[in-house]
């Protein structure tokens, strides 16, 4: 699995759709940026400290093919990046996460 966070928001509007081109920062970037498992602590200290209403997206990498590819990132580890659209089917779970507000203890061993 690969995860990607959201905000509740923002999983209201994608799940209504048939494929996700992603959140403005992928959208500059290029591709959809997802984390592993063993990446997700440190996504969620980066990225999302202090926030709330968030969905954890669970998504089995096997299932995106050739657009999924696996570049350098954040201390040289390999990162899944999806170069297209997410199709919402794709999707094998959203749960709502809740982040400790100094980022110090996300429950991501829940996931």
């Amino acid at each position: 699995m690969i995860y990607k966070v959201c905000s509740k928001g923002v999983w209201e509007e994608i799940r209504q759709l048939i494929s996700w081109n992603g959140s403005p920062d992928d959208l500059r970037d290029g591709f959809i940026h997802f984390s592993t498992a063993s990446q997700l602590d440190g996504t969620i200290r980066k990225h999302y400290v202090g926030q709330t209403d968030l969905m954890l997206l669970a998504i089995d990498a096997d299932t995106l093919g050739d657009a999924l590819k696996w570049e350098p990132s954040r201390g040289g580890d390999l990162f899944p990046h999806l170069y297209g659209p997410l199709p919402i089917s794709r999707i094998a779970s959203a749960k709502d996460l809740t982040v400790s507000p100094d980022g110090t203890d996300p429950p991501i061993n829940d996931y």
